[in-house]
Parts: C-alpha cells; structure tokens; sequence
C-alpha cells in the first residue's frame, strides 16, 4: 500500500514528541531518577483518594453537567473570593475541565480566529503555540532574558497591534520557577487597559509560591479581569496529575463562548473527581499549607547542592529549579541534559526548547516535587560532577 504523505495534510508538521516524553522515556530506559516531568513520585492524600471511591460507590459515574458539577463550582467561587477578594457567579463563570492544558486549548480554539496574533511571554510552556497554530494564529514571542526572567513590558507595548487578538502569560511560571508581581501585573493591565486583547492566564502553580510572596492572579486586577480566561490545575495542586482535573473562570459574556467550545472538545470531566473534589475543597488548610510544603522540598533540595558546581538560581513558584552548568560544560542543554540521564541517571529538562529560536542559557529544569530520598539520591549525583 502507498505511503500517505501525511506531512503535506497535518497542521502541526514542525511537532515533534514533548521534550517531557523524550526525557521520561529516557529515563525509563537508563533506570535514571526522574527529575524531568512535573509530577509527585509521593501519593495524593489518602483522604482525597477515599472521597474518589466513595463518589463512585455513590453513583456518580455518568455524565456529570457539562460545566461542571455545581458544588463544586460553588467552592471553587468561596475559594477565590477568600483568597482574591473577588466574586465569580459559579453558574455563569466557572467551568471544569478535564485538566487546564484542556482549558487552555479551549481557550485558544474559542477565540483565536486565523490571522489573529497572540503574544507569548518566552521560554513558554509548550502546549500554547501548537493550539495557536491550530486555530491558523500567529504566535508573536516577547523573550525574557536569563537568568532573571522578567518581562521587559516596553517590548509587550511594542508589540501589541490591532491584530492582537490575545496575549498568554503563565504565573507562577514554568519552566523558570519566577512569578509576576504587583507592579508587573499594573503594567500589564495598562498595556491591555481601553483595548480588545483577552488576556489568557495560567496559574496552575497558584498554590506553590514562597518566600512569603503573594499569588497576583490576573482576577485581582479590574482591568485584567474583564477580559481574562484563568486557568487551574487540581492535578498541580493535590499531587494527581493523572486525573487531569482542572478549570476556567471567566466573565460571563467569554465564559459563554467557551463553554460553546468545551462542550463538544469534551463535553465534561471526571464526574467522581469532581464529586471528591467539592468535599476535599471545603477544608481550606488543605491547599493553604502548601507553600510551606513545598518550599520546604525546594530549600531541601538547594542546599543539597550548595556544594555542586552548579549555580542554583532563585526560584519563586512552582516546583522546578533551574541550575546553571555552565561551569560543567559548555555543551548545548540537550547534550548535556542526554548525557546526564544516560550516564549519570539524572533525567531533567533542557530550558532551549521552551526558548524563542532554541536560544540556549545553559539551564537545566530539574522537578523537587520528589520524596526526599528521591532528591537525595539526585544531588548526591549530581554533586560529582
């Protein structure tokens, strides 16, 4: 049978596998402790886990409404006005996703129409330009330079235009651990303030912030919010990726145009999850503690290699670290970083792919959301080298 030129009819010729799979593959092969994706090697809680299982003994296993179950709408709206001080109706402007790269696509799909451009903060997390692309969008990159990754917002101004249809940012931000403060968040909102750009915002490291810092979701700032899509993980913040629950909040007017897209992208997410998520979410403390859950891992993990010579760089959300080899090696990222897992049995991530035209610092992302035995075994690696 003749070979389909299936390049000439994709729309996505130039994607290849995740970096993500590549590195856990690689991992996987060389035995190698699995520093790369951003997932927990530790359980969920037991409690939550039990709440799941009651819900499918309950019954709650068809299909749930398609914006989500309304309790646990109703919980999410208490959360975020306890924490943000702002109300969102949870029959109107909350909607649950299977997971917030579903949302995040939804997002894209419903309102980037070809031509239309999108700014991108960059090193970027990889699912936004593929969807972009999808729509027929043009994705317009704005580089945050090494090692501090702040937004030079003169060049966002710059590049704002009436084909602007919107612009992403991702705060606490993957891959580089930074997040966006007060003052970054006003001028945002002066740049898109008396225009038609939405703003789409990834927060899905809300609860994962240190150092006593706040969490300027885009839902604090009047201007922001009117026009934000605001994405959430509950795989991120309970340590369950793999149930790839999360949602949206939005005004109602794009919360409507949204859920016109969400309902034949998946028309509803796991039913029972929802269900054990509504109960699990009216015990406050149990997504307040994080911080300091996590922010113990990540100062474990800095001062196990405090000794290394790798420069270990500020991290102020999320649960990677970057560390600078550039003492180690002047190899590019993706060198180093195969070399590491193959013959040292660390796997990481190289930052280049995430980088506007693979520009590359010298970063490696390494994930402390590990047991400590498993960031023990890591550092004591990689302080040989």
């Amino acid at each position: 049978m003749p070979e389909t030129p299936v390049k000439s009819f994709s729309k996505l010729p130039w994607v290849e596998t995740t970096i993500f799979t590549k590195m856990s593959r690689l991992a996987k092969k060389h035995n190698a402790i699995n520093l790369s994706q951003g997932f927990p090697d530790f359980p969920s809680d037991p409690v939550l886990s039990d709440l799941v299982t009651r819900a499918m003994k309950d019954g709650y296993n068809q299909y749930a409404p398609m914006p989500g179950l309304p309790e646990l709408r109703e919980v999410i709206a208490e959360k975020i006005a306890a924490t943000h001080l702002v109300h969102y109706d949870p029959h109107t402007e909350i909607t649950i996703t299977a997971g917030a790269t579903q949302a995040i696509f939804t997002a894209i799909a419903t309102f980037v129409h070809p031509g239309d451009e999108v700014i991108l903060l960059k090193p970027a997390y990889d699912c936004y330009e593929p969807a972009v692309a999808l729509q027929g969008g043009v994705t317009v990159p704005v580089q945050m330079q090494a090692p501090h990754y702040t937004v030079n917002w003169d060049e966002v101004r710059s590049k704002t235009g009436p084909r602007t249809r919107m612009l992403i940012i991702n705060t606490p931000h993957n891959p580089t651990g930074t997040i966006l403060s007060r003052q970054d968040m006003l001028e945002l909102e002066s740049i898109l303030k008396d225009t038609d750009i939405l703003l789409l915002s990834d927060e899905v490291y809300e609860h994962i912030i240190f150092d006593g810092a706040t969490h300027e979701s885009a839902c604090r700032f009047p201007h922001l919010a009117e026009r934000a899509l605001i994405c959430a993980s509950f795989g991120k913040t309970f340590h369950n990726t793999g149930w790839k629950t999360g949602y949206c909040v939005a005004p109602a007017a794009l919360m409507d145009e949204f859920r016109k897209a969400h309902q034949f992208a998946v028309f509803c997410a796991n039913h029972p999850m929802q269900k054990a998520f509504a109960d699990y979410l009216k015990e406050p403390s149990r997504y307040l503690t994080l911080p300091d859950f996590y922010e113990q891992k990540r100062n474990r993990f800095r001062e196990l290699l405090k000794d290394s010579r790798f420069n270990v760089l500020d991290t102020r959300g999320t649960y990677f670290q970057l560390l600078d080899y550039s003492a180690l090696s002047n190899e590019k990222d993706i060198d180093f970083a195969n070399k590491l897992v193959q013959m040292h049995g660390v796997a990481c991530i190289p930052i280049s792919v995430f980088h506007e035209n693979g520009e590359d610092p010298h970063l490696l992302r390494f994930c402390f959301a590990k047991e400590d035995d498993t960031l023990e075994r890591a550092a004591s690696v990689l302080q040989t080298l």
